[in-house]
């Protein structure tokens, strides 16, 4: 089997596994935007989670799972098992006692930090009061999920990706069974309500730890702790983590002046941005994130070997199969984006005025969504080689613009002012950091990448068309129909235009589709 299958088999396990995952979390955000709306509540909630979300992003996913997997790969290639998982053992040990730490400080300083975040919730005291309560009972999940992510990388690395990526579905089943149960049938008293759901996150992410354990246990990998401080490649890697720690932390800087902007928008700004961003999140967690995922590993195997042909050949597919799943992502959402909110979320007490601020945040988002997944496949290529500092001093740079531009659209755009900031900066993000590459390593095949985008996009002209008119010759039908016919006729078309244009990149997923047993674990 060629790298290239290989990589596109396991694409296809994280897609499955992030597509339940994220099926299970449209079904909670269906759930919880029911109960509560995008009122003071869900507002209150939604920037409390931020804030140990940050730390996650910071200690979890964001820096050490790809600090980790380079020079994990790298022990197991040239010092074998056994001292690789020795260096596992005292990352471990650690991370635990680094977010043990975190965790006591955040829920001591939790009015302070809420405080800073959700600025504008000075003016309405009883708001600002429910968010520094919830900050505090959410500051345990961090605990949980930042250790999930240390074990998401001793897997990754090993090349296993269904497990790790259908775990983060225990924070949705939690969340789920609570409003089911507590809301729904049991019906707790109202003030305790949103407290009760910020409770179940912390559950579900202690669910999320555990299923993670489970899968390094069965990679006969055991979890122990370590107290070897001097290990040379736990040096290795906080080499690694600081400048990535400051580059995801200006990642969620970024949300956090979203949030701070939309704080002093129209009531229901954060939750709309809370809501558009999910949307936009499920192409780009079921492609680009699961692209760049499974890129690391095989570009890190690339790169210890000093076999830069190999770690570009990689690159350039990633960002070709990048642009064949995302494109037509995005300008499906750009058409289809008001419709999809007010199927999803449209009842109780999600209003059309929320409808019409998060479908306004998803139409800028979505103009974005090629330029996430491109700044985070680019990215992987950088930390491959261990070099972190490159992508970080672009995100600073890309931070600053789009804090500019927040405050220049946020007046006329409101919150989906915030959103096309957001896009600009990504685009302006993914630019740089390719045209940096190209200086470092070389030709990057560009032309390759561009004969495909012009396919592509003749494909997604089709498409469009035909989603355009299948919705309006659908209006008076249910939206439900309306919605999944345009979707259907949508993808047949894409592909039926892709293969009569000879793309490419279809070959590899239709490969992949006629083949059983997507996951490879």
């Amino acid at each position: 089997m060629s790298v290239h299958d290989k990589i596109t088999r396991h694409v296809g396990s994280v897609s499955v596994a992030t597509a339940i995952s994220r099926i299970l979390g449209y079904f909670r955000d269906m759930l919880v935007a029911q109960a509560f709306g995008a009122g003071m509540l869900a507002d209150a909630f939604y920037a409390a989670y931020r804030i140990p979300n940050l730390f996650r992003r910071l200690f979890g996913e964001g820096s050490v799972s790809n600090a980790f997997i380079p020079v994990f790969s790298e022990y197991f290639e040239t010092k074998g098992k056994d001292e690789a998982v020795k260096l596992f053992h005292v990352v471990f040990t650690v991370l635990l006692i680094i977010l043990l730490a975190i965790t006591f400080l955040g829920i001591v300083f939790a009015a302070p930090l809420t405080r800073l975040i959700a600025w504008g919730f000075s003016s309405d005291p009883a708001k600002m009061s429910a968010a520094i309560n919830l900050t505090r009972i959410m500051f345990p999940f961090l605990l949980f999920a930042c250790m999930s992510a240390l074990l998401l990388g001793v897997l990754n690395s090993r090349k296993v990706f269904f497990a790790p990526a259908v775990a983060p579905a225990f924070l949705s089943i939690a969340e789920i069974l609570y409003v089911v149960i507590f809301i729904s049938i049991i019906v707790i008293p109202e003030g305790w309500q949103i407290k009760g759901l910020a409770i179940s996150v912390v559950v579900g992410g202690m669910g999320q730890y555990i299923m993670q354990h489970a899968g390094v246990s069965r990679a006969e990998i055991p979890v122990k702790l370590s107290f070897d401080f001097k290990h040379s490649g736990l040096k290795k890697i906080f080499y690694l983590m600081i400048p990535m720690m400051f580059g995801f932390s200006v990642d969620q800087l970024n949300s956090f002046v979203d949030t701070i902007c939309a704080s002093f928008i129209s009531e229901g700004s954060i939750a709309a941005l809370y809501y558009s961003n999910r949307l936009m999140q499920l192409p780009l967690a079921l492609f680009g994130i699961a692209i760049a995922t499974v890129s690391l590993p095989h570009m890190s195997d690339s790169a210890v070997k000093n076999d830069m042909g190999e770690l570009k050949k990689t690159l350039n597919f990633s960002l070709r199969m990048a642009l064949f799943s995302l494109l037509p992502a995005s300008i499906g959402l750009i058409i289809l984006g008001r419709p999809i909110v007010q199927l999803l979320f449209e009842r109780g007490a999600f209003t059309s005025t929320a409808t019409n601020l998060t479908s306004s945040a998803l139409l800028f988002y979505s103009s974005g969504l090629i330029a996430y997944s491109v700044s985070k496949i680019l990215a992987s290529a950088y930390y491959s080689m261990k070099d972190t500092k490159t992508p970080v001093r672009t995100a600073a740079f890309c931070m600053i613009v789009n804090v500019a531009l927040n405050i220049a659209l946020m007046g006329s755009l409101g919150v989906g002012g915030l959103a096309l900031a957001t896009s600009i900066s990504s685009w302006l993000n993914a630019s740089i950091l390719i045209v940096a590459l190209r200086k470092k390593i070389g030709l990057l095949g560009i032309r390759k990448i561009m004969s495909s985008f012009v396919k592509i996009l003749f494909s997604c002209c089709i498409m469009a068309a035909g989603a355009v008119l299948t919705y309006n010759s659908l209006k008076s039908a249910p939206l439900f129909i309306s919605v999944f016919s345009s979707i259907i006729v949508s993808v047949l078309l894409f592909f039926t235009a892709s293969k009569l244009t000879n793309t490419e990149e279809l070959n590899p997923v239709l490969s992949l589709m006629r083949k059983e047993n997507i996951p490879d674990e």
